[in-house]
Order: structure tokens, then C-alpha cells, then sequence
């Protein structure tokens, strides 16, 4: 460890010297067993891994001023429409960023003050409880309904799209 030249240190003392660590006689392999050699794994309750996508949760504040909750409670709106957003962002390989968030919250009227009274129902029914851990399913269900064509659109015309017809972003 270097000292500054003020320490007193006994000059009979040997000095440690930098070296190198050992070179390696081949390259790098995943081959530890927690190494993914192809990539993130695909398929049912896997999500879209993506970087640094907790972010959503830090964006979310700019838009409670904007929420039309109905009888739903703010968490799981939140839950539900972040998770969406975290998979929008994912597709594309890079982190949140806001306009995930307002084409999440878009694709189920949870901007728009006059909602149609059919989309009310079916996300009172979908978001109901989901940010409770154990409904990680129905989170799940909430973010496979939207298309991943439609997420794959700019969120300009994602919102657009949801309100002259908000079926067109959702599977049947």
C-alpha cells in the first residue's frame, strides 16, 4: 500500500513492487455453470431482460399528476403499466426512458380522462391486485396482452393509435 512521504516507514523494510497477474493460455469460455453461453433465455415468464430497467420506477412520478386511476389502487396501475414499459424498452436493448412509460399507461386509457366505459372494465379486471408478488401471472398476462408489433411503434403513434381504437394494441 503507498504511504504518503510524510508516514515514517523504516528504511530497511522492503518496498512491495506491482506485478502483473499470471496471462491466461487461452481465451475467455463461458464455462461456469451459472454462464449463459447463447444469450438470455426466451419463453413463457421470462419478461425481455433489458438494461437498468428499474429506472421506470423513478420515471413513474411525472406522470401522477396525469393518472386516471378509477377504482384501481395506484400500485397496481403502476405495477402493470411499468412492467409494459420495461418490456417496450427491453426490445429495443436499452433502458426506460419516459415516453415507455406514457405508451404503457396509453394502451389502457390510464391517460385519457374519457376512457371508453368496455376499457375500464377489462383493466379493472386484468390490474386488479397485480402488484402483489403472488399475482405474478396476472402481471405477466397484463403485458403479454399488448402486441409486441404495437410496442415496436413509436410511442407517438402508440398513443394515437389507442385512442381511436384501443383494441388495436391488444391481443384478443
Amino acid at each position: 500500500m503507498a504511504a504518503p512521504d510524510y508516514v515514517p516507514t523504516d528504511p530497511t523494510d522492503t518496498v512491495r513492487r506491482y506485478s502483473s497477474p499470471p496471462s491466461r493460455k487461452r481465451s475467455w469460455s463461458a464455462d461456469r455453470p451459472g454462464d449463459l453461453d447463447q444469450g438470455q433465455p426466451e419463453g413463457v415468464r421470462f419478461g425481455t431482460q433489458g438494461p437498468d430497467q428499474g429506472y421506470a420506477y423513478r420515471l413513474v412520478s411525472h406522470f401522477d399528476d396525469r393518472l386516471q386511476l378509477g377504482k384501481l389502487s395506484r400500485e397496481d396501475v403502476v405495477s402493470g403499466c411499468v412492467a409494459i414499459a420495461m418490456r417496450r424498452s427491453g426490445l429495443f436493448g436499452r433502458g426506460p426512458v419516459i415516453h415507455d412509460l406514457t405508451a404503457a399507461f396509453s394502451v389502457y386509457g390510464f391517460l385519457d380522462p374519457d376512457a371508453p366505459s368496455e376499457l375500464v372494465e377489462l383493466r379493472e379486471k386484468m390490474f386488479s391486485q397485480i402488484a402483489n408478488s403472488h399475482h405474478y401471472s396476472e402481471r405477466r398476462a397484463v403485458v403479454d396482452k399488448v402486441l409486441t408489433s404495437a410496442l415496436e411503434q413509436p410511442h407517438g403513434v402508440i398513443v394515437s393509435s389507442s385512442e381511436r381504437d384501443w383494441r388495436s394494441n391488444l391481443a384478443d
